[in-house]
């Protein structure tokens, strides 16, 4: 299952003390563009986001998935602190 993968490469990038990664994509169903990567909603807390912006934490996470995306990947909503 794709998020297993997801939460195994958020793991292994930011050791988090708190990790949730919900497909969402049943949400999108019939959407325009629905049929080419999930919907992820991820919930991550770690120290490597101290002191950081929202928009820099952002990055860290969409670079992780760098390769994934728009092919697995459509959407990523991220809530994202430490």
């Amino acid at each position: 299952m794709y998020v297993e993968y997801m939460k195994k490469q958020l793991q292994e990038a930011f050791s988090p003390s708190q990790l949730e990664v919900i497909d969402e994509s049943y949400k999108h169903v019939g959407h325009k563009g629905a049929g080419k990567g999930g919907h992820y909603k991820v919930r991550i807390v770690a120290e490597a986001f101290a002191n950081k912006s929202r928009i820099e934490k952002h990055r860290m996470i969409y670079k992780v998935f760098d390769d994934d995306m728009p092919d697995k990947i459509h959407a990523l909503a991220i809530d994202a602190s430490n």
